[in-house]
């Protein structure tokens, strides 16, 4: 297999194959990432290369795979039909193959419309892990995440309908203090909305060589303590009424939350009070991310 530039991929999609679909992210201006900042541009890698890279890894790995994820940053802003025809390889290169999953922003999944996304799903696309960062309007526009809080609803609500599953990322602190609460409950109603099978919680990091870390030093963001963290954490579940499956896999959180919800809402509301009940000097200093 051939990769060209940083590769990530989430927690959740550790035991998958990684095969490179996309170089880079079409978007590129979150205020608060670091990872391709610096190149490589975006592009898309020619079907064949791909299916090249397939074959590869049915050499290598045999055929049994169960689970497949096609970096890079936002692999479903690739042509639909170039993403529905390497899902549709591996399913018949893979015979075991469960799960295809990519990572896209809102405004991505929103242009492929219905018909496109029913297409993707039809072809084997099994979930979208999804950045949603916040239902904010204001954050968003601050953080440039190019999306709408109303965006994302409608480009989640069309992935549902599809049939493709959501993990939705949040990123706790990502309005400063200031807008704290405004994050929290914008965010519960737009996940509320959306109904994603998974909310996944991440903790805000600055990184190095980013503006979101350029106006921390400027004074002009305030990072929120552990407390105020879970706190916000706190808001956001108490107002949280959707069906989803709450998860913290992630280490730049403070506290490990996992359930299912509403059922486990008290009990992980429980454990938020009990963690507050704790000295700040508990929980990990503030650091500056690097990758």
């Amino acid at each position: 297999m051939r990769y060209e530039g940083p590769i990530y991929r989430p927690p959740s999609e550790a035991e998958s194959l990684l095969i490179q679909a996309t170089v880079g992210c079409p978007h590129n201006k979150c205020s608060f990432c670091m990872v391709y900042k610096k190149g490589p541009p975006y592009k898309v890698r020619p079907v064949k290369e791909i299916f090249r890279d397939i074959k590869r890894a049915r050499e290598t790995y045999g055929k049994h795979v169960r689970s497949l994820f096609f970096p890079a940053g936002n692999t479903i802003a690739m042509p639909t039909e170039d993403l529905a025809a390497i899902c549709r390889f591996a399913l018949e290169t893979f015979p075991s193959l469960q799960r295809i999953t990519v990572y896209g922003s809102s405004q991505y999944i929103a242009r492929k419309g219905l018909p496109g996304l029913k297409i993707l799903k039809e072809s084997g696309l099994s979930r979208i892990h999804v950045g949603l960062e916040s239902g904010d309007d204001l954050i968003l526009r601050k953080v440039k995440k190019g999306t709408t809080a109303s965006e994302q609803i409608e480009a989640g609500r069309m992935a549902k309908k599809a049939g493709i599953a959501l993990s939705d990322y949040v990123i706790l602190g990502l309005g400063g203090i200031e807008r704290s609460k405004a994050h929290a409950l914008a965010t519960a109603e737009a996940l509320n909305a959306i109904g994603p099978d998974f909310v996944r919680l991440r903790t805000l990091v600055p990184k190095i060589n980013t503006l979101l870390l350029h106006q921390i030093n400027k004074g002009r963001f305030h990072l929120l303590s552990p407390h105020q963290v879970l706190e916000e954490t706190k808001l956001l579940i108490k107002n949280l009424a959707c069906h989803t499956i709450l998860t913290s896999d992630h280490y730049t959180n403070y506290l490990n939350l996992e359930g299912r919800l509403p059922d486990d809402k008290e009990r992980l509301l429980h454990e938020i009070d009990r963690a507050l009940s704790w000295a700040e000097g508990r929980f990990r200093p503030h650091f500056i991310g690097y990758e």
